[in-house]
């Protein structure tokens, strides 16, 4: 599967000067609500994800998305994988497993995101599991930013991948993009300024 193909027939691969919620700017940004607002596209990307978790053998009993990210992709991938859906999120900046969703004692939970970059959504999540006396046993997502290490890559992980290590992330495509820090940043120091068009931003 041709992952970046079909962002970039959404127009969800953006290039611009684009801040991104570690801080850090980057020439692109991939905005991956233009690719789940088509269920069809949405559903073919978890069904790809879906194959990739059902042939490692590991046991699932729900899935979780960290809100408001994951929503569309954890509610497909569940439907993919035919196991539960809920989601976590955030109030007053701590991320909680509300609505009336309960996670039983040993219950399996799979994390899954749009996209990890770093992992700590997804963490913060698996904390609000454990948390109730679940068991996170593995992290997912549509695609990877190349901080941590998904299986099947051939990248390297990063100093500041917040994901356990002990833990398998499982994603479609890695997109190493590079990054960089505010005060040296090529693109501000050409004049133009950084926007933030995800869910947290404008």
């Amino acid at each position: 599967m041709d992952v970046k193909s079909i962002y970039m027939k959404a127009n969800a691969l953006l290039e611009g000067h684009f801040k991104l919620s570690s801080g850090n700017h980057s020439r692109y940004y991939l905005q991956s609500a233009k690719v789940l607002e088509d269920p069809k596209t949405a559903k073919q990307l978890a069904d790809a994800l879906a194959v990739q978790i059902s042939e490692s053998g590991l046991k699932i009993d729900t899935v979780c998305a960290p809100a408001l990210g994951g929503l569309i992709a954890g509610f497909a991938l569940a439907t993919a994988l035919d196991k539960r859906s809920i989601f976590a999120e955030r109030v007053n900046g701590e991320m909680q497993i509300r609505r009336g969703f309960e996670i039983k004692s040993g219950e399996r939970v799979l994390v899954c995101e749009d996209i990890i970059t770093t992992g700590g959504s997804a963490l913060e999540a698996a904390h609000a599991i454990e948390a109730l006396g679940g068991e996170v046993v593995a992290f997912a997502a549509l695609a990877n930013r190349g901080f941590c290490k998904r299986n099947g890559s051939a990248l390297d992980r990063k100093e500041n991948c917040s994901l356990p290590e002990n833990k398998p992330l499982f994603a479609l495509a890695d997109f190493d993009f590079e990054m960089y820090a505010p005060d040296n940043c090529p693109l501000c120091k050409d004049g133009s300024q950084a926007i933030k068009p995800g869910s947290r931003g404008n």
